[in-house]
């Protein structure tokens, strides 16, 4: 399995590797609003140790870790009164592995609709329509080793003109025997996207026609733009005080195509597996005061009944430095052994 860690690293290597170029080029920025309470009250710096269905945005790999079925439902009350919701679904195979659903929706609300001839409104609203839906696969190889795959359709709608793309991440975890863990992820690697739609449609007069003569109509040839995708390497190390005070510590190293590369910081402290106290911090490592993000706080509590079926509920903080209002996440999630 050392092979499949060094073909990762490689590949990534290959796509990032002298392409400053790109660098705020991409769009779908959807792809990188981070879901899951205990994800980002940690900064996101888990993805070699985090299981189950919240790991499907983080690392596919952990979703057979769980070695069994969950769904979560995840909302974000994110920034300029964007709400992001969240659900995962997935089941256990047994010795197959495991599959998962996934969908994410970002609401923006009713905004006014408003044309040259009417620039303060015309009394009409809409709503853009950006969603994410993926299918995830994994497994568990050996005793240390486990793998994932998510497949994802991508859609950004607004009124009638719209785009669509397809994007794959990929993911590895590797667990040592003295709490040690480790991750790689390559995600958000797709397709190109670009706008149509009948919205963009132009109507103009054509040169030295007659006057009385109808308009001609065009549709622009609208330009690609690439979606961002980023390589991640992460370590984790779970330490034990006693039976019941445990903590975990998390970084992650991310290195963007197009943006600044990152370095996630996470800590975790539960007392009995069943109360949880989180924190994180993101920091650019060019230019962090530019960052728009702070710290991130959270909380969570789990609680067991009869028959294998556990409830989680997280909360997550995340500062925000140039808006009014921070981030507020809320998490529920419930497994079946």
């Amino acid at each position: 399995m050392k092979k499949l860690f060094v073909v990762l690293l490689v590949v990534s290597g290959m796509l990032y590797a002298g392409d400053v170029s790109r660098k705020g080029t991409t769009g779908a920025e959807q792809l990188l609003i981070p879901v899951g309470a205990r994800s980002i009250a940690t900064g996101g710096a888990f993805l070699s140790n985090t299981v189950g269905v919240e790991a499907i945005y983080y690392n596919p790999a952990g979703l057979d870790m769980a070695q069994r079925s969950e769904a979560m439902f995840s909302y974000m009350s994110y920034i300029a009164d964007i709400n992001v919701s969240y659900f995962a679904a997935g089941a256990h195979l047994g010795d197959l592995g495991s599959v998962a659903l996934s969908f994410k929706t970002l609401d923006f609300g009713d905004i006014p609709v408003t044309t040259n001839d009417a620039p303060d409104g015309t009394g009409a609203t809409y709503s853009p329509s950006f969603f994410t839906f993926g299918l995830t696969y994994s497994k568990i190889v050996t005793d240390r080793v486990t793998i994932g795959l998510n497949a994802k359709l991508i859609h950004e709608g607004i009124m009638n003109t719209s785009a669509n793309g397809f994007a794959f991440d990929f993911g590895v975890q590797y667990r040592f025997p003295q709490n040690l863990s480790l991750g790689v992820s390559v995600k958000n690697i797709g397709s190109n996207m670009s706008y149509g739609g009948s919205d963009l449609q132009v109507k103009t007069a054509v040169p030295d026609a007659n006057p009385n003569s109808r308009l001609a109509s065009y549709y622009p040839v609208t330009e690609e733009f690439q979606i961002p995708s980023y390589f991640e390497l992460s370590a984790a190390y779970d330490y034990s005080f006693n039976q019941e005070n445990n903590i975990l510590v998390g970084t992650s190293f991310r290195n963007n195509n197009s943006a600044e590369d990152q370095l996630l910081l996470g800590l975790e402290y539960d007392f009995s597996k069943m109360f949880f106290l989180r924190g994180g911090y993101n920091l650019l490592l060019e230019n962090n005061s530019e960052s728009i993000y702070g710290m991130t706080l959270g909380a969570g509590v789990k609680y067991g009944f009869a028959d294998g079926v556990d409830f989680t509920l997280d909360y997550a903080f995340r500062d925000v430095r140039e808006f009014p209002t921070a981030n507020h996440i809320f998490t529920i999630k419930l497994g079946l052994e």
